[in-house]
């Protein structure tokens, strides 16, 4: 079963607050639902982060520990951060977009996947429970932002 969830959220910051704090991964048991533990385990080409790095993550779903890898595919700092898997319990793509709105940030997140396995038969609940996680990330980013000094400028 493919699932292939979005969710969308004006955060009232300029992008590239949002996208600098939302693109490192250090940030993201901060901020994304389920995931424990995130590092970089695999530089770009060029060094540091960019096209081509890996990130590994783990998360907990349906009482499983997930260890998944993300490889990014492509990169534009403050506008665009696309992951795709290259380990992992099931093949998913992840892209993260911020763009310029009137009230600060058009930020986005977008997940598509096929499930396998254990996880086929999860399908429908996964799906629903991505929508869910989805929203709430980008509430708990919007917060995040905010606690650290946000000013609320765009």
């Amino acid at each position: 079963m493919t699932i292939d969830e979005t969710a969308e959220r004006v955060i009232p910051l300029p992008p590239e607050q949002v996208a600098d704090y939302a693109v490192d991964w250090r940030n993201d048991p901060e901020w994304t639902q389920g995931i424990r533990e995130s590092a970089l385990t695999r530089e770009a080409d060029t060094g540091g982060f960019g096209v081509g790095a890996e990130v590994t993550r783990t998360a907990y779903f349906l009482g499983k520990r997930i260890d998944y890898v993300l490889r990014v595919a492509a990169y534009e700092p403050a506008g665009l951060l696309d992951m795709v898997s290259v380990a992992g319990p099931m093949a998913m793509h992840v892209t993260y977009t911020f763009a310029p709105h009137p009230r600060g940030t058009l930020a986005r997140i977008r997940v598509r996947g096929d499930a396998r396995g254990y996880y086929r038969l999860a399908a429908p609940v996964m799906a629903r429970q991505v929508r869910s996680s989805l929203a709430k990330d980008l509430r708990d980013l919007e917060r995040r932002l905010i606690e650290r000094g946000g000013a609320a400028e765009a």
